[in-house]
This record gives structure tokens, sequence and C-alpha cells, in this order.
């Protein structure tokens, strides 16, 4: 029998152009012989639809479509399709109104409907909001074959694996038990950095603890902050891996299974990604690309500083949406050093990008003149340090609004977490591109971007929409000079924060790791510097809910899933003064 993994990129709500993306997928698969063909999860309406899901008629349209769907499929394949289906009792019984359903179509009908029965309620997951878990094992014959259908979490609950289990059921233990020839998983299972090693190694192991193939269906794409990177795969009785997909890109895989071996035949294995900088660079640029798309928008505006952070994302951007469609605006203020304008201008030169200077001097002084009277008797300070920054986001935001540019805001994720970062200013924005990315992995991106352009290693793949000058995209001196907002004579960075190598690690022990105070001070940082970070993080969040989406790459992003109150009192070590130099607090 041969199978087939549609690896699709669906547009959330879209159910017209999905469900034209499942047919193509199974009219191709149906040239070549395929008997049964796997989508991902929710692919019909994608995921994660959200609260589109609490209105009644979006719901209902699902079930429109699905049935013409079936009715279009080529007569010799059966597709398993993602959707949502009511819950009918829901109202006599209790419980949510929907299940999370994969529906069986062959023959022009909806055959069979099966339901997710692990809901996960993690991270950015709140399906327990929309669905009740189903509570039967699901399989089904095709051609004499035993199916098992499981639905993304429901592979995640293997005690074994993990150390602990987080749900009372393991739907594949239970289909194991079953006897069924082949395990499948249709999955949306979000990007974070690694976590492919993580699912291949979970795969492994449940398939030789049961001895059973696994087909493993992953979604690909961008829907707002969440990145998919597909990498759907294969594995056979043995644990063996016998057919991956592209990752960050649609892709379409068929493999034989062997009636009389029972198991998987080998197939085509993908490359996965070769370092964790490629796989950064390919997920944030599907993710503007995506966005964009998606969205709307064809074109972008950025504000070029000369600085190492908006030259990575003009980088990004150029790769997502070509170079004709970047528009890079240098907005030099007195405080500008002449390396930051040649610097941003070299960068220009080296993406080929569109350019325009605003220079901001004559506007500044405008705002003093403005707020003169009020602020007489005032030392200068942060409040006009930050005018400097809200001019320029403001001239941005003008240019968006006039030509129906997509502004992406450049900060990365050392900044948001102290909120050094200045609210209507350079957080402006409709999508922040490396908000999850800190500062050091934004020096690690692009020096990997400088070695790919210099060895032109499968240029198409990775610099797509790039020109670059001469092996080199980020100019050098942009790697090589000290970070600075140059909102004051002489200002760096490290006037007001440790150094980046020493505040990224405080950041993803306190963050990512969840560690105390002493814990941090424990690994050899001051006490000192870390009791302001921890103050300046918890601060700074009212500054966060009001940012832009950011797209995520790392397991714990300030977005969707990030959900820590603004009026707090929870303090670590000390209490936090009102205000001292560096909070940046506005």
């Amino acid at each position: 029998m041969k199978l087939a993994i549609a690896q699709l990129n669906p547009t959330i709500g879209d159910l017209t152009g999905n469900a034209q993306q499942i047919l193509d997928a199974a009219k191709t698969a149906a040239n070549q012989g395929v008997r049964l063909l796997l989508t991902p999860e929710l692919s019909l309406c994608g995921y994660p639809p959200r609260d589109l899901l609490l209105n009644p008629s979006f719901v209902a349209a699902m079930a429109t479509q699905v049935q013409q769907l079936a009715w279009d499929l080529p007569p010799q394949i059966a597709v398993l399709l993602g959707m949502a289906t009511p819950n009918p009792t829901a109202h006599s019984a209790g419980g949510k109104s929907l299940f999370n359903s994969i529906a069986l179509l062959e023959q022009g009908k909806v055959q069979q409907v099966f339901h997710k029965r692990l809901l996960p309620t993690y991270d950015v997951f709140d399906e327990h909001r929309y669905f009740e878990p189903g509570l039967q094992s699901n399989a089904f014959t095709l051609d004499g074959i035993g199916i098992g259908v499981t639905i993304c979490e429901d592979l995640w609950n293997d005690e074994e694996f993990w150390g602990k289990r987080l749900y009372q059921v393991n739907p594949i233990a239970d289909l194991a038990h079953q006897g069924v020839d082949i395990l499948v998983n249709l999955s949306a299972s979000p990007y974070s950095t690694g976590k492919q090693q993580v699912r291949e190694a979970m795969l492994r192991h449940t398939s030789q603890r049961y001895q059973q193939t696994i087909l493993y269906t992953n979604q690909v794409g961008g829907n707002d902050d969440l990145l998919f990177d597909g990498s759907s795969v294969a594995v056979n009785q043995s644990g063996e891996v016998v057919a991956r997909a592209c990752a960050f890109d649609s892709d379409l895989v068929i493999l034989t299974f062997d009636e009389e071996r029972r198991d998987l035949l080998p197939g085509t294995i993908t490359p996965s990604p070769a370092s964790i900088d490629e796989e950064i660079w390919l997920a944030l640029v599907l993710g503007v690309k995506d966005y964009s798309r998606k969205c709307r928008f064809k074109q972008a505006v950025i504000g070029l500083s000369g600085g190492i952070d908006s030259a990575l994302v003009a980088a990004i951007a150029t790769a997502a949406l070509g170079k004709e469609n970047v528009l890079g605006v240098l907005m030099p203020s007195p405080y500008s050093s002449d390396h930051s304008i040649k610097d941003a201008q070299d960068l220009v030169n080296n993406l080929g990008i569109n350019s325009q200077i605003i220079p901001i001097g004559d506007l500044m002084q405008g705002y003093d003149q403005t707020l003169e009277p009020l602020f007489a008797g005032t030392e200068f300070g942060i409040a006009e340090e930050n005018i400097q920054s809200r001019i320029r986001g403001n001239l941005l935001m003008a240019i968006a609004n006039k030509f129906g540019y997509l502004l992406l805001s450049t900060g990365n994720k050392s900044e948001m977490a102290v909120g050094y970062c200045t609210l209507y200013g350079d957080m402006n924005g409709g999508l922040a591109v490396i908000a999850d990315l800190p500062k050091t992995q934004v020096y690690s991106l692009c020096q990997w971007l400088n070695t790919v352009a210099k060895k032109e290693i499968d240029r198409n793949h990775h610099l797509s929409g790039i020109t670059h000058h001469q092996g080199e995209i980020i100019p050098n001196n942009i790697l090589v000079k000290p970070p600075s907002a140059e909102l004051k004579p002489g200002q760096v960075d490290q006037d007001s924060l440790p150094s980046y190598e020493v505040l990224d690690d405080i950041l993803h022990r306190l963050v990512h790791e969840h560690q105390s105070a002493e814990q941090i001070i424990e690994a050899g940082h001051h006490s000192t510097i870390v009791e302001k970070i921890i103050r300046l993080v918890t601060r700074a969040e009212f500054k966060r809910r009001q940012a832009p989406p950011g797209l995520k790459i790392t397991d714990r992003a300030f977005g969707t899933g990030w959900r820590m109150p603004i009026a707090s009192q929870r303090r670590q070590k000390v209490e936090g003064r009102r205000q001292e130099a560096g909070d940046r607090r506005y």
C-alpha cells in the first residue's frame, strides 16, 4: 500500500483555499498510486483557529466544505483531514461544544470521524477552551490494514520517554494493544529551536517500545506569532527514520507499506537544517513571508539605525519579500555617529534594497521648543532621549500608513525582557521579527549569514532575494562596534546593562528555567546585577503587553504563551526603587 504525507501551509479560516490545497495534494498523490493521504491537525481550518471556533457559522461552514471536498476527491484515494466537529452531547451531558477531529473521506463520503483524546493547556495551547476530549481509541481498517489514528498531543504522553505522565491515558499504548499495523499522528506542532531532534527521539522510542510503524504529519508555515516547521517524518518498527519532509516548506512525501513484512520501506529523507542558526534563519524568513502574505502585505518598511538588530531584520525581510519590496529608512539625529549612517548605507548596498534618508534634527528642535515651558527647570533625561525614538516611530508609521507597507520592528528578546525599548517609538510595528532572539543569538545568526554568503552554500534556499556584496551581507563594522541606541552623546548599551553574554545567561535562567535569584547568583552572577535584571523584567511587563506580535522560536517567548500580570507586587530579593538610571521606563 502506498501512503502519502501532505505537509500543508494553511491560512487560518480560509476553508476554501485550504480545501483546495488538500484536493491538489490528493490528486497528485492519487496519480502516483497512493491509497491513503494524511494531512495535518485541523488542516481544513488551519491551526490554531482560536476564537473563530466560538462562531457556530464557522463550524457549520467547515461541515459543508468537508462534504464538498469528499465529493471532489479522486475515488481511488482515502484522505484523513483535520477539522472541528460538534459535540452532540454538550448540552445534555455538559462539556465543550466541539471536538478536535480527524475525518476519514472516501468514495464521496465522510466515512468515520475520530476525536483528539489529549488536549494541551500549556504554553501557547488552550484547547480545553474549545474542545471536549475524545474518549474512544481511534482506528479503522483500509484494504485489510489496521490504521490507528492519533492527533498531535496524543503522541506526547509516554512516561518511559519523558519520565512522567501528563495524562491518565496513553492513546499510543491503547492502539498498540489493539494490534494496528500503522500508527499515524496528524499534528500542528509549533516550532522551537531543537524541537525536531526531540520529536524524532520520541518517535524512535515509541516505535521501538511498541514495534509500530509511525507516520507523523506536521503543519508548516507561519500563523501570527507561531511558526510551524513541518519536518514530517516516518519511522519503521525498528525506530529508523525512513522518510523526512522538508523543513519550513510545503511537501508531499510518498511511502510504501510492505504488507508481507508489515513495515515501511525506505523513502526519501530530506536533510534537516545543519545548525541552530540555519534553523532560526529559515524559521524567521518563513514567518515574515507568511505573516505578510496572509495579512495581504506585499512590501515592508524598516528603520535602519546602523545597528545589528535592524541589519538582521532587513536581511530577513529581503529574503522573505525580495529586495524590491523592502524600504530601509535612515533617520539620523545630531547624536548619530558618522559610522552608523555609513554602516546603514553599506547594508542597503549589500542587500540591494530601496532606502530613504530623513534627518530628524529639526523635528527634535520643534519638540524641545514645544515642551520647553512645561519642562523648564528640569534636567535632560530619559524623556528627552525617548522623543528621538518616538519621532522615528511616527515617521515610520506615516510611511507604512501612506503606502500600505508592513512596518517591521527590530527589537530583540534581551531588550524586550528588560524594557530597553521605547513605547510608541522603536516598539512601533506590525510584526516584531526578532523579539524572541536574544542579543547574543542575533550576533551568531549574522555571523552565520555572512559565512553562508562567502561560501555561496545553497544560495537559492537561504539567500533568496538577497544581492550581497563580495560575500558580505552584514557589514563587518556592524558586527564589531559596541551596540548603542545613540540617544545621547557617546552612549552605549553597556552604560545601562551588563554585557549581553551576562544578561542573556541571566535571562535564560530566569525566563526559560524559572530559576530563583538565589539560584542565578549561585551560578556565578553578581547579586546586584541579578536583582536589577529581575526588577527590570518585572517592570517591563506593561511594555511587552503593548508590543506587536513577535515570531516565536523558543520554548518560552513573550507572546501568547507568556501570561504574566502587569499590576504585580512579586519581587525577588529586593524591592526596586521607583526609577534608576538605565531603566528606560517608557
